[in-house]
């Protein structure tokens, strides 16, 4: 076989197996199977995202993300519920004056209440995003409204200056300054919300956030893999955080693993109009050089940037999908990933993965609508939806 058949046919591969996660998650046109799959498995009456697998918790990054999902399928009744649920339980009935709190969970009473108000930048930002976009597609202003007001929150709330960078957005408004260094998440920075608000906000600090973020990305970055945590010293730079016990996050966490996925993910999604695609791809090579010769993504890399043998879970697999995108010859392990989500599908539940994980399907969803062509984010970061098309 000539080297051009073989490639012509790698091609067309990927391509029966994109229109086979098409068919599984629903046709472009039409409804979203994964998306109504999701919302019957982890949405309850209430409208609250249930994380099953750490005691029915509801984090603010749930509700954002299910939000987001339901902007970008013309839901708007869910939609409408999951602000409402959120803003009543966890931003203190206004989130125009409070950013919701990271954790809603049962006590030791067996109460269910707020248990941890410190927000989440990650969904914040997200939320704020969705929030002004859902304003402008279904024009409604009072949605464009509430999200400019969550804008102003996390400027002054979740933003520092740090001195020889600039502005950047931390994890949340408490915990993340230790004296002269700062611990920032790069997964919690799609760099096209940022876009996105720099033309809500113009007097805001977004748009240099966005310009710094590729910068934060190739210092810290070993062997081109992203890290979960960032620590930021003035005179240093960027490093990995060996260790992180700060804020609201449970746990330590070393080297990259599940909130660093999702950097891939996002560096996927960025219009490549312009040069910040590249730059951002450019500063995380690793993943795609790794996946030339393993099945999988690892789930865990070290903080020197070596991959642990551990696969990573179905979900890892779908959000290096768009990031591979931005490399040559990268079809054959593309089809491969691809396979591999196919194989994980739960054909009783239309989920994903063998513990059907909410964190796994959020990622699965986010990856097959973008490439599906369900959402895109444009050279402004604004939000185009198939169903206006």
């Amino acid at each position: 076989m000539s080297p051009r058949t073989c490639k012509l046919g790698t091609h067309w591969l990927l391509m029966i197996l994109l229109c086979a996660l098409s068919a599984a998650d629903g046709c472009r046109d039409g409804s979203w199977p994964l998306w109504d799959a999701y919302a019957a498995h982890f949405i309850d009456a209430q409208s609250r995202v249930i994380d099953h697998a750490n005691g029915n918790r509801t984090t603010s990054q749930g509700q954002a993300y299910a939000m987001f999902f339901a902007l970008a399928d013309d839901d708007r009744r869910t939609f409408e519920r999951l602000l409402a649920w959120t803003e009543v339980n966890m931003a203190d009935g206004d989130l125009g004056t409070h950013l919701p709190g990271r954790l809603w969970a049962q006590d030791s009473d067996g109460v269910w209440k707020l248990q941890d108000s410190n927000p989440a930048s990650d969904a914040d930002v997200w939320m704020a995003y969705t929030l002004v976009e859902a304003g402008r597609l279904w024009n409604v202003p009072s949605y464009t409204a509430l999200g400019r007001a969550m804008v102003a929150q996390i400027a002054k709330n979740e933003v520092a200056d740090l001195p020889g960078f600039g502005p950047m957005l931390l994890p949340g408004p408490t915990g993340f300054q230790h004296g002269q260094s700062w611990t920032l998440n790069p997964g919690s920075m799609p760099l096209f919300l940022f876009q996105r608000l720099a033309t809500v906000d113009p007097a805001g600090p977004w748009r240099q956030i966005a310009f710094g973020i590729p910068r934060m990305l190739e210092e810290s970055a070993r062997h081109g893999y992203a890290m979960d945590w960032v620590n930021y010293i003035p005179g240093d730079g960027f490093m990995p955080a060996p260790t992180i016990e700060a804020g609201n996050k449970d746990g330590d966490v070393s080297g990259g693993s599940y909130d660093a996925i999702r950097v891939y993910l996002w560096a996927g999604m960025i219009d490549g109009s312009g040069n910040l695609r590249a730059q951002v791809i450019g500063s995380i090579p690793g993943m795609s050089a790794y996946l030339a010769n393993h099945d999988a993504p690892p789930q865990n890399v070290s903080d020197r940037g070596i991959p642990m043998a551990q696969d990573g879970p179905v979900g890892f697999s779908a959000a290096v999908l768009p990031y591979l995108r931005a490399f040559p010859n990268t079809s054959r392990i593309s089809a491969q990933q691809m396979v591999r989500i196919a194989r994980m599908r739960d054909a009783s539940t239309g989920l994903y993965g063998k513990d059907l994980a909410y964190y796994d399907q959020s990622l699965v969803l986010f990856a097959t609508g973008f490439i599906d062509g369900r959402f895109r984010f444009g050279a402004g970061g604004e939000l185009n939806v198939e169903w206006k098309r």
